[in-house]
């Protein structure tokens, strides 16, 4: 259900609850006519056994819309660093001028271009010692996400196209030629074994704005939604978080990682050139396509 509705239904069982006087006898229902009744719960809970942790996973059958600014954002700060840093994320953004389209929609400028998350979730991963770990995420997910991101643990799922239409996968790196890694990286590059920035490998903070969702093959430039996009906190190594559908596992390390899925192909030109990505607009007063 829509946040509009579920504050319409908390609503509504606030205004019955406070009946000074209940006029109502409780009489059993027949199987019949239970037959007839549908819903569907607010919140599902699964148990879901893992080879070396068990799972619980609570997820809300709500969306959500949304467009949020946060100045500055840090987390997993211990032993000398940060597992995430950034400064002026954004969830969603701004339309620029009249016209501009995003996911097969038309804005005109200053509309809200929300990010929409469906069956917001939280699973908790426990071992013999307790709790390992929890996870936040979305069902389904897709928006842009914009930031100036110094440190990043997990993964970004973007790929790059070179000048002869060759595309890549990506990497996460820890400086300019450094080695390749998920945990605490600065830069991101298109080979695993080398970072040269301004060659084959830039700065997170080039990517300032991306959009999470999926590529769905359509015409219409239109993107499809993740189940892939959630963050973890762990407090050991190894904790394996399922897909949604448990198919797959992803297996995180300790501390803070963000699985950032992204349906997008820049080039690599672009993103290691001086500039980097381009900014949306997040601010009612536009600070350009570079905000800081």
């Amino acid at each position: 259900m829509t946040k509009q509705a579920y504050g319409c239904a908390v609503l509504t069982v606030l205004c019955l609850g406070m009946s000074p006087v209940s006029q109502a006898e409780l009489e059993p229902i027949s199987e019949r006519a239970m037959g007839e009744v549908t819903g569907q719960a607010f919140m599902q809970i699964e148990n879901i056994p893992g080879q070396n942790h068990d799972f619980t996973r609570m997820t809300l059958t709500m969306d959500v819309e949304t467009r949020v600014n946060i100045d500055d954002l840090q987390a997993g700060q211990i032993n000398g660093g940060t597992d995430f840093a950034a400064t002026h994320l954004a969830l969603g953004h701004i339309a620029r001028s009249d016209g501009e389209t995003f996911n097969g929609r038309t804005y005109n400028a200053g509309d809200d271009i929300p990010f929409e998350g469906r069956m917001p979730y939280i699973e908790l991963a426990e071992d013999a010692a307790g709790l390992a770990g929890f996870r936040m995420g979305f069902g389904q997910a897709r928006g842009s996400v914009s930031s100036h991101t110094t440190s990043f643990s997990g993964d970004i799922g973007l790929k790059v196209q070179d000048s002869t239409g060759t595309v890549y996968d990506t990497y996460l790196f820890n400086g300019d030629g450094g080695a390749a890694t998920n945990y605490r990286a600065s830069h991101i590059g298109i080979d695993s074994n080398s970072c040269v920035a301004g060659a084959n490998c830039a700065p997170l903070t080039h990517l300032q704005s991306l959009t999470v969702g999926e590529d769905n093959g359509s015409a219409d430039g239109t993107i499809g939604f993740t189940d892939a996009f959630f963050i973890g906190f762990q407090r050991d190594d190894g904790v394996a978080w399922q897909t949604l559908d448990g198919a797959n596992t992803i297996s995180v390390g300790k501390g803070v990682y963000i699985n950032l899925p992204t349906n997008m192909t820049v080039d690599l030109s672009q993103m290691v050139g001086p500039n980097g990505i381009d900014r949306l607009r997040t601010h009612q007063v536009d600070m350009g396509t570079k905000l800081f």
